[in-house]
Parts: C-alpha cells; structure tokens; sequence
C-alpha cells in the first residue's frame, strides 16, 4: 500500500492561538446574551459593572428638619458610583403624616424617616392592623437632636427679667398675663406674648412638646402613665397652654423658616428641634437680629431613625437601593457634613467638641453640648391619650 502524503499539522501555539479565539467568541456571544437577558434560567453569570445596573426609584417620606441635610446628601450620592442608577425622591412630610400615608398605601415611599420613633409603636399597630406584618424591614438611627426653646435675643432677655427661667410654666404664665409683654416687660409695642409648636396630629415636634410639657409638669424622667396624662390637674393645665400657643405647622422646619422670615411680629417663642434652630441661626442674624437657645430641663433624644418598609410596592430592587442610601448616610463624609446642620452624628467616632463645631461656635447664642435630664421613650398608649386630649381641646376652641 502507498504511503499517504504528509498531512500538514498545527503547532503548539497554533493551538493555543485557536483556542484563545474559540474561548473569545464564546465570551463574546455569552456577554451579548446577558445584556439582551437571554440566558438560560439559573445560569451564573458574571457581576454587573456599575454602568449595567438597571434604574431603580426610591421615595423617602422625611421630616423637613433634616431637608438641608438629606438634599445635599442626596446630590453626593447620585454623583457617587453607588449611587449612579438609583433616583431619591425626598417626599417632605410631617414625621405622623408620612406614617399615616404609608399606611394608607402611598406607594412613592419605600423608607420612612421621622424626626424620632416616639410614633413607632403607634405606627406598626396600625400597619399589622392593616397588612398583618411587621413594616419596617431595616432600622438605624441617623442623627441625634434634642428639642430646644428659641426666642428672639431681646425677648429672651426681658422675658428671664420677669420669670427669671423659660420653661413650660412660664411659658404658660406669659401667654396668658393680661397686658401681653406690656406686663412682662414694659413693652407694650410687642403686643401679646406668642409661642408656636407644630401640630402634635401631624409632626413628631408637636408630640414632644405635649410629652415633655407632661415630664416638665410632674417633674420625672421615667415613664409617663396613663393615669399621670389624664390627670385632671395635667389636662387643665395643659389645655390652659395650648388654649393659646399656635400649633397649626406640620413641619418643624417651615415654622422655624416663617419665624426668621417674619421676625417677632409672629413668634416670639418656639419649641424646636435643635437641629432646626442652630441651621437658622445665621440667617436670623441678617435679618431680625440674634435668636436665643435654651434647652428645657427635661428633654429628649430625636433619633431621626430611617425605617426601610417591607411594604407590598417595595420590590428587591427598591430596598436594596434603600440600602446603599442608608449605607452612603451612615459614612464618615456625610455623618460629619451633618453637624454644619446642627445635627449630632449617629456615628460615635465623628468628634464635636471640635473650634468650628456649632457647639463652639454658638456658644454665645446658648448652645451647649451637655444636657440634664433625658426623658424615657412614651408607651404607645401614653402617645395615643396625649393626642386625644390634645385633639378634643383642638375642636373645642
């Protein structure tokens, strides 16, 4: 039998030039796949580049004490690579009104962020209530706030020549004196004396003012009772004060704006987050002149928690990007851009007591680090009769 030819054959790297070619037009065809979602089901595939994420929406139903904060955090993180594909819709809400449309269905809101979790308890019953579940999925606080009085420099002076401390009994004697500032301080030209609150149905200031007008009134951090808020002795004293405050703002932050907009013709007194008051002080200055912070004798945390909710409308993908935001505020960068908004940062590790700190800086207007008497978290049952009454009297007038 003839020989057969020589049949010509590859070399080793012959070989392993195809190979790398073959293996390259399978990568190719695989990566062309993922991207138009063939693949098959339950095939791994590689980890997405930051650019391949789909869009995501999310809304955060907020306190407007935290609108600064949250809108500059907010441009930070849509300009950072975690933040690239996810869109935040700040939703200004009164910390109850957030509560109540969430329950009632909203389906913008995938976080709820109230200015405290005194409403907390009242909330999930009313969503288990509704759904059957627990709604928050993820909690953490954000920033800490106590409440604080605030007057304008002048007033607080003629004020404290009177009744030589602002609390919530003098603050009750003064709206009710018969002659209005003319009988506090000689000044008949300021008119009646005016303090302001937020609407304790709507804001989480509004509920603190009623609780801690209730631990200032029996003098005690812990618990108040059931028995202690209905009190004939505390509700009349209490309708006596809210008879004339103005409690109508359902946001801390737009009655703190109206005040330094307007100047003392319509407030000569709020009851506020600290937070809020430090962010105003400056602007105060060039308009109306120096505002004044004193903080109550018996005060309270506001952690400022941010709730992500296991809500029906939240998928996956929502809540994953609640997440990263939660994530981006809890940084080092935005927990210390914080306090320029006279927040006190969640974070531990972010110093205060630094020379350009609010709480140096201000020092002259009042602000001060250090408090006395931190009062315990309401039952919610305790939240619920306070605002009862509180609404009775509100129809009443």
């Amino acid at each position: 039998m003839a020989a057969e030819p020589n049949r010509p054959t590859l070399t080793l790297f012959g070989k392993l030039a195809i190979g790398v070619f073959v293996l390259a037009c399978l990568a190719g065809a695989y990566l062309l796949a993922h991207k138009r979602g063939v693949l098959p089901a339950g095939l791994p595939g590689p980890a997405a580049a930051a650019d391949d994420g789909p869009e995501v929406t999310i809304g955060i139903a907020y306190g407007t004490e935290k609108e600064r904060w949250l809108k500059d955090a907010v441009e930070q993180f849509r300009q950072a690579p975690e933040g690239r594909h996810i869109h935040i819709d700040l939703i200004p809400m009164g910390s109850l009104e957030g509560a109540h449309a969430a329950v009632a269905g909203d389906q913008r809101i995938t976080v709820w962020s109230p200015a405290s979790a005194v409403y907390k308890g009242t909330f999930v019953e009313d969503w288990q209530a509704k759904y059957g579940n627990d709604p928050i999925l993820k909690e953490e606080p954000l920033a800490l706030t106590p409440m604080v009085f605030v007057m304008w420099e002048e007033r607080y002076q003629a004020f404290v020549g009177k009744y030589h401390a602002v609390d919530f009994d003098t603050i009750n004697r003064a709206l009710h004196e018969p002659g209005g500032w003319n009988s506090i301080a000689g000044k008949p030209d300021w008119g009646l004396f005016k303090f302001g609150h937020t609407n304790p149905g709507e804001s989480n200031s509004g509920i603190q003012t009623l609780l801690l007008a209730g631990h200032s009134y029996f003098k005690q951090t812990g618990d108040l009772t059931l028995g202690q808020v209905t009190d004939t002795g505390f509700q009349n004293w209490l309708g006596r004060l809210e008879s004339a405050s103005s409690s109508d703002s359902n946001s801390t932050g737009n009655l703190m704006r109206e005040m330094v907009l307007k100047g003392p013709s319509t407030y000569d007194a709020l009851f506020v987050y600290e937070s809020v008051a430090i962010d105003y002080l400056k602007n105060a200055q060039g308009r109306w002149g120096s505002l004044h912070v004193i903080y109550p004798e018996w005060n309270a945390w506001n952690d400022n928690p941010y709730y992500i909710l296991d809500a029906p409308w939240n998928t996956s993908a929502r809540r994953k990007a609640a997440q990263a935001f939660l994530d981006f505020l809890l940084s080092d960068a935005v927990q210390q851009q914080s306090l320029k908004h006279g927040f006190r940062p969640a974070d531990p590790n972010v110093a205060m007591r630094t020379p350009d700190s609010p709480w140096t800086v201000y020092q002259s207007f009042g602000v001060k680090l250090d408090l006395a008497n931190i009062c315990a978290a309401p039952k919610a049952e305790v939240v619920t009769n306070l605002l009862a009454g509180w609404e009775r009297r509100d129809r009443n007038q």
